[in-house]
């Protein structure tokens, strides 16, 4: 097991936003994270990563104790975080970008990056600022690649992606997926983390309400009604 939750209680403040959390992640397994907006999955991420560090309960990476460890700590135990916003470096070029992340001990390198995802290849002249989402979205996830985590955090990686951009960015995920890359993916769009999860988690208000295989939530409509809002 390479990530894991127990009973995890954040708070932005005096709002109770993660209620006792408990999930897991094994090794080389995509576990997908949803719910409706507000639920808590970002904090979730956040919590792992220290950035929001829990009032109460475990993270622990590879069986340490993390919680509450700063984030340069968590990313150097070897945990990448890819949030929402991207946080590209917009007057770096898209080479830049990946050089100033790299690590000589990561499997993944610029060149072997290009090699596996060629878009890589054609926007690496090009300044951050000029990128379509979709290729921002990609660059980033590439950057926390060079990093060479064992555990990769995916916040939204389709949000706001043209449909054409959200495929080549799924393919990509997908593709790590074969490279035994383990991945807690946050994802909105519900097909999509069906179709490239092993598990899935639900959160509800910032509790866990549903935990199973992704084949299993596909089969149950009425939990998808319930609390991702699909068919309302």
């Amino acid at each position: 097991m390479i990530l894991q939750l127990e009973g995890v209680n954040t708070y932005y403040g005096l709002s109770h936003i993660l209620k006792s959390v408990s999930l897991h992640v094994e090794e080389q397994e995509t576990v997908a994270l949803l719910g409706r907006n507000g639920a808590g999955k970002t904090t979730t991420l956040r919590s792992i990563m220290g950035l929001t560090p829990p009032r109460e309960g475990r993270v622990l990476y590879k069986g340490e104790d993390l919680t509450g460890a700063k984030p340069f700590t968590v990313a150097g135990k070897g945990v990448a975080y890819v949030p929402e916003t991207r946080d590209i470096f917009s007057y770096l070029t898209g080479l830049e970008n990946l050089e100033i992340a790299r690590r000589s001990t990561s499997r993944w390198q610029v060149e072997s990056l290009f090699q596996r995802f060629p878009l890589l290849g054609e926007i690496k002249d090009r300044k951050g600022r000029h990128l379509s989402g979709g290729e921002q979205q990609m660059l980033s996830i590439a950057r926390a690649l060079m990093t060479g985590p064992d555990l990769l955090l995916l916040d939204e990686p389709s949000q706001g992606l043209a449909p054409v951009l959200v495929d080549a960015v799924m393919d990509m995920i997908g593709e790590l997926r074969h490279h035994q890359v383990s991945m807690l993916l946050v994802e909105q769009n519900v097909e999509l983390a069906e179709e490239l999860a092993d598990r899935v988690y639900i959160l509800d208000q910032g509790t866990v309400v549903f935990e199973g295989a992704s084949q299993e939530l596909a089969e149950n409509e009425q939990i998808k009604i319930t609390y991702l809002g699909l068919g309302d």
